[in-house]
């Protein structure tokens, strides 16, 4: 049986990427005024987030660095633990 490793790098990517769009379509919804009550934990969650354009960037660039940093972990200590 072979062990799998993870790739750290890509596994964070793609954590980033995911959690920087997810985070544009909650600004875009919390501007049409859908999911306001998730809006409102994400700004109280969220340092940098508010429903203008720059917050909105501002938050998809917090959670992408959130999102890589706990995923590059996650799989870095998976990497270690399986071997």
């Amino acid at each position: 049986m072979t062990k799998e490793k993870c790739n750290s790098l890509v596994a964070g990517y793609s954590a980033a990427i995911v959690s920087a769009v997810l985070m544009l379509l909650l600004g875009i919804f919390g501007n049409l005024g859908i999911y306001m009550s998730a809006v409102e934990e994400m700004q109280k969650w969220h340092m940098f987030f508010s429903l203008s354009i720059g917050g909105i960037i501002a938050g998809m660039l917090e959670a992408a660095v959130i999102g890589f940093v706990i995923m590059f972990s996650f799989a870095w200590v998976y990497n270690k633990l399986n071997k």
